[in-house]
């Protein structure tokens, strides 16, 4: 009997051994999987009493966001005028576009609306003097024609009253008479005709001329206008992406210049969209550099965007997810921190 307990023990103990043996692969199993990437390190390093709600990865942007500058015409750069780095003003010309085919053009139409002004004044003045002058001329000299042949009709009808002519003679002055006053009536018409002002409806037409040639002016201008890069707003070159001498076309369009208002450093933060209800206006961040954590500024949540996007800040993490929905959060920082390069990736922790 001994034996068979002493067997039966020993049977038993192996079994016992073999369960625990399978358990262990089963916790581990349980437990959860380490957190990679900035955020987590950020959460892991502030530790329990830090106050961290969250922590999330940004970027260092200047005032406004970086805006990419292109022209408005096709053809090559005709000259460049700024350098990467060099600070500008709203309007500042950047670099111009050859655009010397709209110049002639531009020319042409000029000379062709002062044309038309000419024309327009010319209808106002009206005839010139010396048309005037001769007009008038020949309205004194018909008249003094009338008075004579009215004249000679009277005598020649107190001649044949005495019945010392012919009524033929008495026609032919009645005749005379009629081709006076019909030229005097012409002559007088055509001085008033001379002196009188221009139609409205060819004022009108004058005007519409040239309106039109104005307007081809202003688009022809608007055009040259294009050919001038401008600064859209006041800030800072970051890049220079086309040289003089390289082409831009407006069908593959792409930027010139890449320009941003550096005067002020502002933080853009991505928060995922399991800790949006976390994150709220004034609430206090510090942000640091995992190059440099020993470096933290503070700084306030000025603004969240009003919808979900996706996720454009990569920490280069092999398993971060980039086809997640983030909410933006924009920072501002509490002091001038103006020597910290725009783009730079940062670690973003919301304080409760």
């Amino acid at each position: 009997m001994k034996t068979l307990s002493k067997t039966a023990s020993c049977l038993v103990l192996p079994i016992v051994m073999l369960t625990g043996c399978g358990s262990s692969p089963q916790a581990a199993s349980k437990e959860p999987p380490k957190e990679t990437g900035p955020a987590s390190l950020a959460r892991r390093a502030a530790g329990p009493d830090s106050g961290v709600v969250l922590a999330c990865p940004g970027r260092i942007e200047g005032r406004s966001e970086a805006i990419e500058v292109g022209a408005g015409a096709d053809g090559v750069v005709k000259a460049v005028y700024v350098q990467e780095g060099q600070e500008v003003r709203k309007g500042q010309t950047l670099a111009e576009i050859d655009c010397s085919d709209l110049w002639g053009t531009y020319k042409s139409a000029n000379s062709d609306v002062d044309t038309l002004r000419q024309v327009r004044t010319r209808l106002i003045r009206g005839s010139r003097e010396e048309e005037r002058r001769m007009a008038a001329q020949k309205t004194v000299a018909a008249r003094s024609v009338l008075e004579r042949a009215r004249l000679h009709l009277e005598r020649m009808k107190g001649l044949y009253e005495k019945q010392d002519i012919a009524k033929a003679s008495v026609d032919d002055a009645h005749r005379d008479y009629d081709v006076s006053e019909a030229n005097l009536r012409g002559a007088v018409q055509h001085e008033q005709l001379v002196n009188a002002p221009p139609l409205p409806e060819e004022i009108a037409k004058a005007d519409s001329e040239i309106a039109a040639g104005e307007s081809r002016i202003r688009v022809i201008a608007e055009k040259m206008q294009k050919c001038q890069v401008r600064a859209p707003i006041d800030g800072t070159i970051l890049r220079l992406l086309l040289r003089k001498g390289e082409s831009f076309s407006m069908i593959t369009p792409r930027p010139l210049f890449t320009i941003a208002d550096l005067s002020v450093r502002r933080v853009r933060a991505e928060v995922d969209e399991r800790d949006v209800l976390k994150v709220r206006t004034g609430q206090k961040v510090v942000i640091f550099s995992e190059a440099r954590p020993d470096f933290k500024v503070g700084g306030v949540v000025e603004r969240l965007a009003s919808a979900m996007g996706r996720k454009k800040i990569l920490t280069g993490d092999p398993s971060e997810k980039a086809d997640v929905d983030v909410l933006e959060a924009m920072i501002d920082l509490e002091q001038n921190t103006n020597h910290l390069p725009v783009g730079m990736r940062v670690v973003v922790q919301f304080l409760r």
